[in-house]
């Protein structure tokens, strides 16, 4: 839940003007990097015994999906898009470099899980 917090807050601050010491990357892609790391994280900790592959699986189609919703251009999904937790869940225009992003923060996270399980069974056998 602390990962997921930071990451959540992490994603708001590359949004905002805190952003500005880093290179213009950061500002650009960090977000939504962040938004499909944050959906790899929940979807852990929804479905805690689900396999990494799955939640991962899982967390990209999400993304792309959300992505591509982003195609459709109605009133009604425009007046949500317009507010704020609207914008921040679907976003507000497509774009191909996107799909690089989300699979980049599941990426992380996979890599991160992996990291994190190989060194609790560290741990766990050093005790």
């Amino acid at each position: 839940m602390f990962c997921l917090a930071l990451v959540i807050f992490a994603g708001l601050s590359s949004r905002s003007d805190l952003v500005r010491v880093f290179p213009d990357f950061v500002g650009t892609y960090a977000g939504d990097t962040l938004w499909a790391l944050a959906a790899f994280l929940t979807l852990g900790i929804v479905f805690p015994v689900h396999p990494t592959r799955i939640i991962a699986a899982t967390a990209i189609g999400i993304s792309f999906g959300v992505e591509c919703s982003q195609l459709y251009q109605a009133d009604w999904i425009n007046r949500i898009r317009s507010t704020l937790p609207g914008a921040l869940l679907l976003g507000s225009g497509f774009l191909w470099s996107d799909f690089a992003c989300y699979t980049a923060g599941v990426l992380m996270g996979v890599v991160g899980e992996g990291f994190l399980l190989k060194r609790r069974k560290t741990l766990r056998s050093d005790s």
